[in-house]
């Protein structure tokens, strides 16, 4: 008998799985020939493992971390499965994979092309983000039905782009429904986490995963958003130029003092605070708005002037005042051809606009008699 229980010991299974280190295998199917599990084998499971059995492409059974004697008392569903009514004396077939339900840490995700956001201050801007979680599995059951399948070795990197691509799609949601402005959001990383895990976790626990840890390392803004905002930052700095010249001059005082040149280092950065801090106080100052002109009369209307047709011959020019003397002296006459510049050719002083005036105190001729 001694014999005999020294040659089955050496048939006795023990079915367990080291992980090797500088891996990332989540899931590892245990190989045996044609799958076969001998009775009385022993199963060991480690922490941070689970082992899940599947008979027939049904999943059978799943044993947390524990050391275990595989029979029909601890593997009811198994045996219901086999329909082992009196315990099993032979070996069965049943496929045994190991899952790692440790906490897998430093995964990273980040935005692969600037996400468009509508800001209260600066309106439609684009932004980047990036950072890292960790995630486990917590239901090995389903982790292995919804992700791993047949798979005999299954690892990390064959569902994190999955992870990214859900992770930056509900980040995006959460940034522009918090309606946070962009230079707020650096204090407010922690918070937008934590309502992107709330919005993420669901959707992994849907294949048994659940993401533990969610961490926003950096939102950032294209170069020229961030160089427009450098310079409206200057600005704001450079708003008391008194402070700022008496800066210049400190500085330069300090630097003098760390040259062996000596003073006439001071003299020069001294001039030249004063000198740039007055130069800006110029530029920034308001231009005085141009003193207005002395209110000036407009130029005299030019005289009006005619010449007129006196006994045969041209005669003038003659103004409206010595027109008028000259039609009460009677040298001019409602008949008298007049012209000035403008006119197309003479005419009867008594047909001209300008020179009814001239006969307004002189009478009409007599009528004949």
């Amino acid at each position: 008998m001694a014999l005999w229980d020294r040659i089955t010991g050496e048939f006795i299974d023990i079915i367990e799985w080291t992980e090797p280190s500088q891996n990332e295998i989540l899931a590892h199917r245990f190989t045996r020939y044609k799958n076969e599990i001998k009775n009385g084998a022993k199963l060991i499971v480690r922490e941070g493992q689970a082992a899940a059995f599947v008979r027939e492409g049904q999943l059978a059974d799943v044993k947390t971390p524990g050391t275990y004697t595989l029979d029909t008392k601890n593997m009811p569903i198994l045996s219901t499965i086999l329909g082992w009514k009196y315990g099993f004396e032979s070996p069965f077939k049943a496929e045994v994979y190991f899952i790692s339900t440790r906490q897998w840490t430093d995964q990273k995700w980040g935005t692969q092309n600037p996400v468009m956001m509508r800001d209260p201050e600066f309106g439609p801007v684009r932004v980047r983000a990036f950072g890292s979680y960790a995630f486990k599995v917590t239901d090995p059951g389903t982790f292995l039905k919804e992700l791993v399948a047949t798979d005999p070795s299954f690892e990390a990197y064959e569902i994190s782009a999955q992870f990214r691509n859900t992770i930056v799609s509900r980040f995006v949601d959460v940034i522009g429904s918090s309606k946070i402005p962009v230079l707020d959001l650096a204090g407010n990383y922690e918070r937008c986490g934590k309502l992107a895990l709330d919005r993420i976790s669901p959707e992994i626990q849907k294949m048994g995963i659940s993401l533990t840890q969610f961490y926003i390392e950096n939102i950032s803004l294209p170069p020229e958003v961030e160089a427009a905002l450098d310079k409206r930052t200057q600005m704001s700095v450079l708003g008391n130029l008194d402070q700022y010249t008496k800066f210049q001059t400190a500085e330069a005082i300090r630097d003098a003092a760390q040259n062996p040149g000596g003073i006439a280092g001071v003299g020069a950065g001294v001039g030249a605070g004063f000198a740039v801090g007055g130069a800006m106080a110029n530029a920034m100052q308001p231009q005085a708005a141009p003193a207005p002109s002395a209110a000036m009369p407009p130029p005299l209307p030019t005289a009006v002037t005619f010449f007129a047709a006196i006994n045969g011959a041209q005669a003038g020019p003659f103004d409206l005042s010595r027109l008028g003397e000259m039609a009460r002296a009677g040298q001019l006459t409602r008949d008298t051809l007049v012209w000035r510049a403008g006119m197309a050719n003479w005419a009867a002083a008594g047909t001209v606009v300008e020179l009814a005036s001239a006969f307004a105190a002189v009478p009409p001729p007599l009528p004949p008699m």
